[in-house]
């Protein structure tokens, strides 16, 4: 039970993190926000870290290497999907990664349920609904979509990698990926020669963000102890769920009917993979 419990939880900081961390990047920019975002999630986990006072328990905790590159750049073309398109059509696409983990732990001796099998279906179906969005008596792909999707990649490969390091030793395993998560961004940065200067105020939002998404990552690793990935990450993947929440409460999105049946489809399909 404790497994499913921490993966509920990374599930809920994900969820509220990848709602404001994209929501202030409209205005402050996504490389911007994103390097104080590691900044606040490095100085956070190390903090644990010191404090807990001990070593790594093995070398697989530089799986979390691996991680960071999935996951960084799922983060990535998740913000730039929301900054974009609608919050709640470009999350439940993005959630549609749960399909990467559950195919991963098939194919290292994981058995399916009907229900599985029935939730990648409808999810996949479910995305092509949320894709498609009229204007103008035409039918076109919805702004964010194609960066979502890439994202649904990025994160679905995060989760193998993440599983294996957190198995081991969760909080080194968080520590090793949002210190290479930060040296990702900060060699972007460099490259692209972005200035990432804030005024006080916004970087310590941009660094709040980073901390409760670094608490959904120690709890993913955590749940990876006990835990199966194919279902760890799934109910881990169900935070579009309060992210569409907070956009139609917060923001008063709206999105056109079909749209919204591919979403609760997406939504659908993601409980079922976890069943």
């Amino acid at each position: 039970m404790t497994p499913l419990l921490f993966a509920l939880g990374a599930s809920l900081a994900w969820g509220v993190g990848d709602f404001f961390g994209p929501l202030i990047s409209r205005t402050l920019g996504v490389l911007p926000v994103l390097m104080w975002a590691q900044v606040g999630g490095v100085a956070a986990i190390a903090i644990a870290v010191s404090v807990r006072g001990h070593g790594p328990a093995g070398w697989a905790v530089l799986y979390g290497v691996g991680a960071a590159f999935g996951g960084m750049l799922g983060l990535f073309a998740y913000y730039r999907g929301m900054v974009t398109g609608a919050m709640s059509v470009v999350a439940p696409v993005a959630g549609v990664s749960a399909v990467i983990p559950v195919i991963f732990g098939i194919a290292t001796g994981d058995d399916p349920s009907v229900p599985q099998v029935a939730g990648v279906a409808v999810a996949l179906a479910g995305v092509g609904l949320a894709s498609v969005e009229h204007q103008e008596g035409r039918r076109r792909v919805a702004a964010g979509v194609g960066l979502a999707l890439l994202a649904a990649c990025g994160f679905g490969f995060y989760f193998p990698w993440m599983h294996a390091a957190g198995k081991v030793d969760f909080w080194w395993a968080s520590l090793v990926f949002r210190m290479t998560a930060l040296l990702l961004v900060t060699a972007v940065v460099a490259g692209r020669r972005i200035d990432v200067r804030l005024s006080p105020r916004n970087i310590a939002i941009a660094c709040a963000v980073g901390i409760v998404d670094t608490a959904g990552n120690v709890c993913f690793a955590a749940s990876s102890k006990h835990g199966l990935v194919s279902l760890t990450a799934v109910l881990a993947s169900l935070y579009p769920v309060l992210t569409v929440l907070l956009a139609a409460s917060l923001l008063r999105e709206r999105v056109a009917p079909l749209q919204r049946a591919g979403i609760a489809l997406t939504l659908t399909g993601v409980v079922l993979i976890g069943i």
